[in-house]
């Protein structure tokens, strides 16, 4: 398959016949002007050493080498092949609590909204990084294996929701399991989990998940949305009640979050409501030793302007070595008379 990456670029090449008319009329005016001298022949005889065969040969060098060099700026591409890249940078796969206790509004318009948008615009900073993403609630999902395709990772952010799991609950050690999991095996990059919740959980699993991630060299960084004080859920339009009837209230809880970072060798951040914390994570993340990882990207179009511009750089060269008089050694063979 065959295409120029600058298509655009070879409306230049009305250039050329531009070129080619105003030689054409300088070559008019030229004989006109000798003309006015007397009898073309003889005044050709008396200009032996000119050339008009050289002066037209290196113009057309010239108009070749031009035409080459518009369409090596126009980029033609032909051809596929693999690249490999070498790149630093750290995995990351965020776990986010999709249970109905993020549909709190102690965070406008949700905590989980609100972890939404963060998440967002965390992606549209990142450079090196591989991220992932996991929901979780009784049980846990990859929303999206680990990638480098940050619009991608932007489009999957945007369906989160309590809808994408079928089990109620926050078990935090299922989420914990299942990001250590989503690693590449073959990776020297850091590994490290960033677990959103608001850590409503008695799941006591989740600190012996902890522990065996620092064995692994994996580092888990918690954030907290919500407060200490709590909020009620809302589904529906309806707030949520308990069997007494009374409104339940969602509170934020610290201590498990601030155990699960500090047996990982990661930190907990408490959400704020100008920030939830992401920012300050990630900066924390980008202080690890970054490990070098080798990729291979698919290029389906390799470039061949560089063709192009050596052949147009021998013709400009040797448009300036062709003199525009004649050479008295070669002159015996009548090579550019006419």
């Amino acid at each position: 398959m065959f295409r120029f990456a600058n298509p655009e670029l070879l409306y230049l090449l009305a250039v050329v016949p531009v070129a080619i008319l105003g030689y054409i009329w300088a070559v008019v005016s030229r004989r006109r002007a000798l003309a006015r001298f007397g009898n073309a022949a003889i005044v050709r005889s008396l200009m032996s050493g000119v050339s008009v065969g050289r002066n037209h040969l290196k113009f057309s060098i010239f108009v070749l080498a031009l035409t080459l060099v518009i369409f090596a700026v126009a980029r033609p591409q032909f051809g596929s092949k693999l690249q490999e890249e070498k790149s630093e940078g750290v995995e990351m796969m965020i776990a986010v609590d999709v249970s109905n206790s993020m549909l709190a509004e102690d965070f406008e318009p949700s905590r989980l909204e609100r972890t939404k948008y963060a998440i967002d615009k965390l992606f549209e900073g990142l450079n090196q990084e591989r991220v992932g993403v996991i929901v979780f609630a009784g049980e846990a999902k990859v929303q999206l294996p680990i990638t480098s395709d940050y619009r991608m990772a932007q489009a999957f952010t945007k369906r989160i929701s309590p809808n994408l799991v079928s089990e109620q609950g926050t078990s935090i050690a299922k989420a914990l399991s299942m990001a250590m999991l989503s690693f590449a095996k073959d990776s020297d990059r850091s590994r490290a989990v960033i677990l959103i919740t608001d850590g409503e959980t008695h799941d006591q699993n989740a600190l012996d998940v902890a522990k065996q991630a620092a064995d692994m060299g994996i580092k888990i960084f918690t954030i907290g949305i919500g407060t200490p004080e709590g909020a009620p859920i809302r589904i529906g339009g309806d707030f949520i009640r308990d069997q007494k009837g009374e409104m339940v209230v969602s509170n934020l809880n610290e201590t498990m979050l601030e155990q699960i970072a500090s047996l990982s060798g990661g930190a907990y951040v408490r959400a704020a409501k100008h920030s939830i914390g992401l920012v300050e994570i990630v900066q924390k993340i980008n202080e690890m030793e970054k490990g070098e990882m080798t990729t291979l990207r698919f290029e389906e179009y390799n470039e061949q302007f560089h063709y192009l511009l050596w052949i147009a750089l021998a013709l400009l060269l040797a448009e300036f070595l062709l003199l525009d008089r004649k050479n008295p050694l070669l002159s015996r063979f009548n090579v550019f008379e006419k």
